[in-house]
C-alpha cells in the first residue's frame, strides 16, 4: 500500500442511539425529491484540539423558509475528503426546525480543549474530519447514500445540502477553505449558491441551538498588538495561542491556490546571516485566511488581525475578512536567512516560517511522495540517509541513535500545496518537479535556485516554495534543481562470465484480465493497469500493460550485459494451469527478439519441485555464447522455505573453457518483512516481520549449498537473490558466519529504499573460492533510487506521459551484477594485481586458479567428470539429489 503523506483524521459518524453502522441500509438515490430549503449554516470541526474555542465539534443547520421543516426523515452523513464509496456514517435526524430557526448538531472531540457547546439538539459519539477536509451531506433520507459521485455534486435528488471544504474531491461547486482551530466554517450568504467556496467563509464559530441559545462571547477577547517574533515565542508553541492579535510583515509568500488558502508575512529586515545561538523566536508566521489572501501580494507590507493558534504544529493566524490592510510606509524587505536547516527541532522552530536560502550541500533521501504529493525529501550533505540494519546492529543503542538522527535530518522540498495527485480529482494536473527528462533521483544532488519557506506540516518540517509550484511557472517558481546521476550500463566488472541478480516486479505473463476475480489499480480514464487483489495474477491487468513492463525489463537485462542472470518475482504458470516455465519462457523470447535470436535461453524447471509453491518463483536465463549449463537444475525443497520462495540452483561453465571454469549459482528470494505473527512478530529491532523465519532460511541454504559443494566438487558457489534482510541482520549474519562475502557491500551502494533510506535487500555472496576470482562487483541503480511514477504500473496515472521503454524503473529493486576470471591463464595487469578485464575499484579480488584445479593436477576435473557421469549418470541435477540434508 502507498504510505500516507498528508495526515487526515478519518473517523466515522455513529448511529445515534447505538444503531450500528453496519445495520445501516443503503438506500439508493431516489427519482426525485422535494426541496425542503434546510441548509448548513455552519461547520467546526476542529473541537477539543489545543486552542480550540469549542470542545465538541459542531454542525449548525439553518431553515431559511417561513415554515417550520419535518426533520425526521432526514440525514448527516459524512465521508473523508478522499472517499468515494458510502459515507463513512450516518446519523438520522428527529424533531423539527422552525421557521428561520437553527439546529445544532454536536459531534466528537479531538483532545479536551476549549468551551462547551450550547444545548445541542442532537449528538454524534464519533465525529467528522478536522485534517486536510472532509465532506458533509444533508440528505433528506435516513439511509446511507449509496457512494456519491466526486466533483461538483449539485442538484443531486437525495441530499438537500452538501458541504465540502478543504481537499475533499466532493463539494458544490468548489470547496470551501479548511477552517482552523478557532474558526469555522460560516454561510455568508442566506440564499445557497451551490458554491462552498462562494458561499462559506471563515470565521469565529457562533454555534446555535434550535432555543435560541448561543455563545456571546467572541473568541480571542480584545486585539493586542504583538510583533511576529512574540508571536512566535521560543518553544514550539505560541505564548499568544487563542488571543487576537494585531501584526505586520511584509508577505514573503502566497498560496491562494493549492489548499493552503493563506500566505506569510515576515517583520521587515530580518534574515540573512543569522546566529541561531542568540536567534530564538522565528520572524515568520502563517496566515491563515482564504477571506484575505486574494489581497496579500508578494512583497506587500501588510498589517493583519487574527486569532493565534497552533494547528497540527504550525503557528498560525487566522485573519478573517477586512482583516486585511495594505501599509504604505516604505520597509527593509526581509532577506533569506543564509543558513544551513539545522536538525535541532528546537532551532528549527526558530526559522519556522521565515524565508531560507539552505546553505551547504543536500541530496534527494526519498522520492516516492514525489508521484503522490509533488514532494521530496531531502537531507544535508552528499549521501541519502542509510536504513539503520544496513550499517548497525539491530536493535542496539547505535541502531536507536541512527532511528532518531534519520528522522531528525529529514526536511521535505514541498510544492506549495495539499494536493494529491492521486486522486481522480486531481490526475489531470501535471506534477510538478518530475519530468522524463529530469528525474529526480534518490541520491541526487540538489541545487537551491531560489529561497523557500521553512514550514511545520502533515506533521514534518518542509521547505515550500513561495507559490504553489506547477510545470507552468516552474521556470520562476521551483527553489532547487537536482543533478541526473543516470547511467547506461553498469560499472564494468571484468572476467570472463558476469552473472546478476535481478528481481523483475513481479513480471506475470498471465494478465489479470485472463483469470476471474481480479480487482485493479486503474489509470486516470478508469483503466485497469496491474492487479490489485482477487486472482492469483500479480502484475499487468492486460497486455498492453504487459507489453509495456517487458519493454522495461528486456531494455533493463540486455543493458546489464550479465552472462547469468537469477530472476526473482517470476510468475509460476504452474499455478494457472501451464508449463511451469511458460512465463519464464515468454521473457526469454521478448529479449531474443531485442538482441537477436538464440542470445539468450533459460534453465528449464527441474523434474521434481516442490509441492506446493508460491504464485511467484525464481529462475535463471544466460547467455548461450558465454556460458552453458552443466547438469541439471534442482531446487532446495527445505520446509524453511515453505512460506518465502524455495531456492533454485544451477551450475555453469565457459563455453570454451571446460570443467575448471565451472560455477555454481543458487538463487533465494526470502520470506519478505511485511508478515509474521508469534516468533515471526515484528521485534521492533529494525529487522521487521518474519525475521526468525528468514535466519531458519539463511541456515538452511548454507546447508543446501555445502551439500552441493560436497556432491559435485564445484567450490566456486555464488548465493543471489533478494534475501529481504538489510546487511546487518540476523540472516546475513549466519550466511557470513558460514565463510561467504557480500559483494555488494564493497560498492558502497544499495539495491533499495524505504521510507526515506536506502540500503541493500539484495546481495549475491561468493564462497571462499568463488571470492577469489571476483574481478568487480557492481550495484546498477535503475530502479530504487527513481520515482515510482516511472513504473509501467502508473501508466497514464498523470496528465504528463511519464512511462519510455527504457530501463529505469523497470523494477523497485536494484540488480547486481559481478565479473569472475574462470580461465587458469588470466593475464594479470601487474600494477593493480587484478585480472586485466577487471576494473580497479569496483570491488576486491584476485586471479583464483579455479576450483578444481586447486587439486594439484590437471587430471583432477576430468576424472571427476567421468566418475560422476559413470556413476551416477545424472549430470549435476544427479548429484545434487543426493546432497546431505539437516
Amino acid at each position: 500500500m502507498p504510505r500516507m503523506h498528508h495526515s487526515s483524521l478519518r473517523i466515522g459518524l455513529a448511529v445515534l442511539a447505538g444503531t450500528a453502522l453496519a445495520a445501516s441500509p443503503v438506500i439508493a438515490v431516489p427519482a426525485f425529491a422535494a426541496s425542503t430549503g434546510v441548509i448548513i449554516s455552519e461547520a467546526y470541526v476542529n473541537g477539543g484540539s489545543a486552542g480550540a474555542t469549542y470542545l465538541n465539534k459542531f454542525v449548525e443547520l439553518y431553515n431559511p423558509t417561513d415554515t417550520a421543516v419535518d426533520l425526521s426523515s432526514m440525514s448527516l452523513q459524512y465521508r473523508s475528503a478522499g472517499g468515494s464509496a458510502n459515507p463513512s456514517g450516518v446519523l438520522s435526524l428527529t424533531g423539527s426546525i422552525a421557521a428561520g430557526g437553527y439546529y445544532l448538531i454536536q459531534g466528537g472531540s479531538n483532545a479536551g480543549n476549549g468551551a462547551a457547546l450550547p444545548t445541542p439538539d442532537a449528538i454524534m459519539s464519533d465525529s467528522f474530519a478536522a485534517g486536510a477536509g472532509g465532506t458533509l451531506f444533508l440528505s433528506n433520507q435516513t439511509g446511507l447514500l449509496a457512494a456519491p459521485p466526486t466533483g461538483s455534486l449539485v442538484n443531486d435528488p437525495a441530499i438537500v445540502d452538501l458541504l465540502g471544504y478543504g481537499t475533499s474531491n466532493t463539494f458544490e461547486g468548489s470547496a470551501a477553505p479548511r477552517p482552523s482551530i478557532t474558526t469555522s466554517m460560516t454561510r455568508t450568504t442566506p440564499v445557497d449558491t451551490d458554491v462552498n467556496s462562494a458561499d462559506f467563509a471563515l470565521a469565529a464559530p457562533t454555534p446555535q441551538n434550535s432555543g435560541g441559545e448561543v455563545t456571546p462571547e467572541e473568541p480571542g477577547g480584545p486585539a493586542v498588538e504583538a510583533a511576529i517574533a512574540e508571536i512566535q515565542g521560543t518553544s514550539d508553541t505560541s505564548p499568544l495561542a487563542g488571543q487576537t492579535v494585531i501584526t505586520r510583515g511584509v508577505v514573503t509568500a502566497s498560496y491562494p491556490t493549492g489548499g493552503f488558502n493563506g500566505y506569510v508575512i515576515q517583520t521587515p529586515g530580518t534574515g540573512g546571516n543569522l546566529d541561531l545561538a542568540t536567534h530564538t523566536a522565528s520572524d515568520g508566521l502563517f496566515v491563515f485566511s482564504s477571506a484575505t489572501v486574494q489581497q496579500a501580494a508578494i512583497g506587500a507590507y501588510v498589517e493583519v488581525t487574527g486569532v493565534v493558534s497552533e494547528y497540527q504544529g504550525l503557528t498560525e493566524l487566522t485573519v478573517a475578512s477586512g482583516g486585511l490592510t495594505a501599509l504604505t510606509d516604505a520597509v527593509t524587505p526581509p532577506a533569506p536567512a543564509a543558513v544551513a536547516l539545522p536538525s535541532d527541532p528546537a532551532l528549527r522552530e526558530s526559522l519556522e516560517s521565515m524565508l531560507l536560502s539552505p546553505a551547504g550541500d543536500y541530496t534527494v533521501t526519498d522520492n516516492y511522495d514525489t508521484n503522490y504529493y509533488g514532494s521530496i525529501v531531502l537531507t544535508a550533505g552528499t549521501e541519502p540517509l542509510v536504513t539503520p540494519t544496513s550499517v548497525t546492529e539491530p536493535g542496539s543503542a547505535d541502531y536507536t541513535a541512527l532511528v532518531a538522527a534519520n528522522a531528525a535530518a529529514a526536511v521535505t522540498l514541498d510544492d506549495g500545496a495539499s494536493t494529491n495527485f492521486n486522486s481522480a480529482a486531481n490526475k489531470s494536473k501535471p506534477l510538478p518537479y518530475l519530468t522524463v527528462e529530469n528525474p529526480v533521483r534518490i541520491g541526487a544532488a540538489v541545487t537551491f535556485t531560489r529561497p523557500a519557506v521553512v514550514d511545520y506540516r502533515f506533521g514534518a518540517w518542509n521547505l515550500q516554495p513561495t507559490q504553489e509550484l506547477t510545470p507552468a511557472n516552474a521556470a520562476t517558481v521551483q527553489p532547487a534543481t537536482f543533478e541526473n546521476t543516470r547511467t547506461p550500463a553498469p560499472a564494468a566488472v571484468g572476467g570472463d562470465a558476469t552473472v546478476a541478480s535481478f528481481n523483475v516486479l513481479n513480471y506475470f505473463s498471465t494478465t489479470g484480465d485472463e483469470l476471474t476475480g481480479c480487482t485493479y489499480y486503474t489509470d486516470r480514464d478508469g483503466d485497469p493497469v496491474t492487479v490489485n487483489s482477487g486472482c492469483d495474477a500479480r502484475g499487468a491487468a492486460e497486455q498492453e500493460d504487459l507489453d509495456r513492463q517487458q519493454a522495461k525489463i528486456v531494455s533493463a537485462i540486455n543493458a546489464l550485459d550479465a552472462d547469468v542472470v537469477s530472476l526473482e518475482e517470476i510468475e509460476n504458470s504452474s499455478r494457472f494451469g501451464l508449463d511451469r516455465d511458460a512465463s519464464l519462457a515468454e521473457l526469454t523470447d521478448a529479449l531474443n527478439a531485442a538482441a537477436g535470436a538464440g542470445t539468450w535461453a533459460f534453465v528449464p524447471s527441474p523434474a521434481a519441485v516442490p509441492a506446493s509453491e508460491d504464485v511467484i518463483r525464481t529462475a535463471f536465463i544466460y547467455r548461450t555464447a558465454v556460458v552453458e549449463t552443466v547438469g541439471d537444475s534442482v531446487i532446495d525443497d527445505d520446509t524453511a522455505f515453505s512460506n518465502a520462495r524455495y531456492p533454485l540452483a544451477q551450475a555453469f561453465q565457459l563455453v570454451d573453457g571446460g570443467e575448471s571454469t565451472r560455477f555454481i549459482t543458487i538463487v533465494n528470494h526470502f520470506k519478505s518483512k511485511g508478515s509474521g505473527t508469534g516468533e515471526d512478530a515484528d521485534q521492533g529491532d529494525g529487522q521487521g516481520a518474519s525475521n526468525a523465519s528468514r535466519v531458519r532460511q539463511a541456515t538452511a541454504l548454507v546447508t543446501f549449498a555445502d551439500g552441493l559443494v560436497s556432491d559435485t566438487g564445484i567450490d566456486r558457489v555464488l548465493l543471489s537473490g533478494d534475501f529481504n534482510s538489510y546487511e546487518k541482520e540476523d540472516p546475513i549474519d549466519v550466511i557470513l558466519a558460514a565463510g561467504y562475502t557480500d559483494l555488494g557491500e564493497a560498492t558502497g551502494k544499495k539495491s533499495y529504499a524505504f521510507d526515506g533510506a536506502v540500503g541493500s535487500l539484495d546481495h549475491v555472496f561468493a564462497s571462499k573460492a568463488a571470492a577469489a576470482d571476483v574481478t568487480g562487483t557492481d550495484i546498477w541503480n535503475i530502479n530504487s533510487v527513481e520515482s515510482i511514477a516511472l513504473e509501467y504500473s502508473r501508466y497514464n496515472y498523470n496528465a504528463v506521459n511519464l512511462y519510455s521503454a527504457d530501463p529505469y524503473r523497470s523494477s523497485d529493486h536494484d540488480p547486481v551484477v559481478v565479473g569472475l576470471s574462470l580461465r587458469e591463464d588470466e593475464p594479470v595487469d601487474p600494477g593493480t594485481g587484478l585480472p586485466e578485464t577487471g576494473t580497479p575499484g569496483v570491488a576486491a579480488g584476485s586471479s583464483g586458479s579455479g576450483s578444481l584445479a586447486a587439486t594439484g593436477t590437471d587430471a583432477a576435473p576430468i576424472l571427476f567428470g567421468a566418475l560422476a557421469l559413470l556413476v551416477l549418470g545424472a549430470g549435476f541435477g544427479g548429484l545434487a539429489l543426493r546432497r546431505r540434508r539437516s
